[in-house]
């Protein structure tokens, strides 16, 4: 009975290392500026480590970085847009 609890801990630990590999593979794709306004990151500061936002999208496996600026006015628009409320610049 501990050699199958064995195995499938071994096999958990495997799978664990593969997603971690994964994960730290898109990091080095973590560019050093913002998306959206080209703000500098410095990836030595910690509160730009805390307070930036990393968006991931694994199937295209790609690494996207927003300052906290650029992020809150992406959420706000988004949550106009939920809302019905959009302030378009384009609309005539």
């Amino acid at each position: 009975m501990s050699t199958i609890k064995r195995k499938l801990k071994r096999e958990k630990t495997k799978e664990a290392k593969k997603e971690l590999t994964k994960k730290l593979g898109l990091f080095n794709k973590l560019s050093n500026e913002c998306l959206t306004c080209s703000e500098k990151f410095d990836k030595t500061n910690k509160e730009m480590v805390m307070t930036w936002s990393v968006v991931v999208h694994k199937t295209e496996e790609t690494v996207r970085l927003y300052c906290p600026i650029c992020w809150n006015r992406a959420k706000k628009l988004v949550e106009e847009i939920k809302n019905g409320k959009t302030s378009s610049k384009t609309d005539v």
